[in-house]
């Protein structure tokens, strides 16, 4: 269990998740709608740790990168929520 722990830990190690926009043309409705996604993003990577600090370190990122996934998501939901509601003002039947 302790194993598979830190393999999860260390393949995340130094990534953390953020909201991306993109802008498509919709035809239907001739305008330019928005969307979000997560991208994962590294912005750190461990080297030459040894035992206990190793562990410590791996069980860091990973809370952080845990943290990142619920607030960036949180995000990304609620601003394509926002951009529904801004289509469906924009778009004419």
């Amino acid at each position: 269990m302790r194993r598979s722990a830190l393999l999860i830990a260390g393949l995340m190690q130094g990534c953390i998740y953020v909201p991306q926009t993109t802008s498509v043309y919709d035809q239907g409705c001739k305008i330019y709608a928005k969307h979000m996604t997560l991208e994962v993003t590294q912005v750190a990577a461990f080297g030459r740790c040894e035992n206990q600090g190793c562990v410590a370190l791996l069980v860091g990122a990973g809370a952080v990168a845990a943290a990142s996934a619920v607030v960036s998501g949180s995000i990304v939901v609620a601003g394509n929520i926002v951009y529904w509601f801004e289509k469906q003002g924009q778009c004419s039947p």
